[in-house]
């Protein structure tokens, strides 16, 4: 917090630098965070307009990220891997999205790309998975009518998560996508899947893995694993996802690299094989449920970044015993210890008063979360104040004071 008396006897600024310092700041601000001036502007203008703008939030949607050049950045990211796979990305965000506008769904949910992000995932992880190879175009079939159903879905299970006020994750995605890869197989004569077979020499000898270790690759494995929320192995495109969380808030950005260095960790505990570790297989898990916890979905204090931290570890083992048990049936593990491990964390009950939940018609960026914490801090202060006042007979200055302010307002 600032000092006030420190600003009001420090010394004002030239002419000729208050004026660049104030256009710098305000070029910075219409850019990061969730862009609400964008979004304004967006509102008045054609639905092509809207459309772009709902798609680019719905591929950051994907991270907790509502920023639309958030999405470019992402977008380019999953270009840089491979053209294919970030076509289908985008095909499955726009089917998503203009089902839900079809289906009725909220229109400020829709323009928050919330009902993208679902989509963006189903099409990627659908060309990711398929054993075609890049440029198949008959997987498009599947691609728009798995990811048309994304809104169907996700109503249905907000519906129910919605008695709780829980969240609804990437759950679509995973019934989709596991529901898709189920009904096809290995031996699919159109849509053939990659091989998803257990691996049995999974577990390495302690001495030969501290051998065969390379830090460089290890380092790497940190953003690495922050792509693999998207299906994407490679470092530049994990570092431009790290630059597009970066942009919009850095509290995500940081417990991003946190829970993915965190997976990264208990899979070499775990004596996973290096090359799951190094390719962000034990990270993108982790990194998304730390952001998570990590003040998107809780108030950002040093107990709930300790909190995130713990859900980062337990999603990491969360990790290790889903993937067996799904590789038993041939399915992949898509999100589904990211869901777990958060939704488990969400439920649990504190006195804590630091430990504060938020309704999620309040969730927004960390940020944000935090600046609307402090209003409601201030806010029990005031009214107890108030009370107190009352209590004591004596005049209630708290009270002049508010009504001023609104008055001034």
């Amino acid at each position: 917090m600032c000092n006030s008396d420190s600003m009001e006897h420090s010394d004002p600024p030239s002419p000729g630098e208050a004026p660049s310092d104030s256009s710098v700041l305000r070029a910075v601000g219409l850019i990061t965070g969730d862009m609400r001036l964008c979004g304004e502007w967006v509102k008045r203008q054609v639905l092509v307009v809207q459309l772009l703008d709902w798609v680019l939030r719905g591929v950051a949607q994907v991270m907790f990220v509502n920023n639309p050049i958030s999405g470019l950045l992402i977008t380019t990211g999953l270009f840089l891997q491979n053209p294919w796979w970030a076509l289908n990305a985008l095909i499955g965000t726009f089917v998503s999205t203009a089902s839900a506008v079809l289906l009725g769904q909220n229109r400020e949910a829709i323009s928050a790309g919330l009902h993208g992000y679902n989509g963006t995932l189903v099409g990627m992880l659908m060309a990711v998975f398929s054993a075609k190879g890049s440029w198949y175009w008959w997987l498009l079939l599947p691609n728009v009518f798995m990811s048309m159903l994304c809104p169907v879905v996700s109503s249905a299970l907000s519906s129910v998560a919605g008695k709780w006020d829980l969240p609804i994750f990437t759950l679509p995605f995973n019934i989709l996508l596991c529901l898709h890869v189920a009904a096809t197989g290995v031996n699919h004569p159109y849509f053939p899947e990659v091989d998803f077979k257990p691996n049995q020499d999974h577990l390495l000898a302690l001495n030969d893995t501290v051998q065969s270790l390379h830090v460089s690759q290890l380092l790497l494995s940190v953003p690495v694993g922050v792509g693999q929320v998207y299906g994407c192995d490679s470092p530049w495109t994990g570092g431009l996802v790290l630059l597009a969380l970066l942009l919009c808030s850095p509290t995500i950005c940081f417990h991003a690299m946190w829970g993915s260095a965190a997976g990264m960790l208990s899979g070499f505990a775990l004596a996973a094989p290096l090359e799951d570790i190094y390719s962000g297989l034990w990270g993108y898990n982790s990194a998304l449920s730390c952001i998570a916890i990590g003040g998107v979905f809780y108030v950002l204090t040093w107990q709930t970044h300790l909190l995130a931290v713990v859900c980062a570890l337990f999603c990491a083992y969360m990790t290790g015993a889903v993937s067996k048990l799904m590789s038993v049936l041939a399915l992949p593990a898509c999100t589904w210890p990211f869901c777990l491990s958060t939704l488990i964390f969400l439920l649990i009950s504190s006195e804590i008063r630091a430990i504060c939940r938020l309704p999620l018609f309040r969730v927004s960026n960390p940020e944000q979360n935090r600046r609307y914490w402090r209003q409601l801090k201030e806010k029990e202060k005031a009214e107890q104040s108030r009370e107190d006042g009352e209590q004591n007979g004596g005049p209630n200055f708290t009270l002049v004071v508010d009504l001023a302010r609104s008055e001034t307002a």
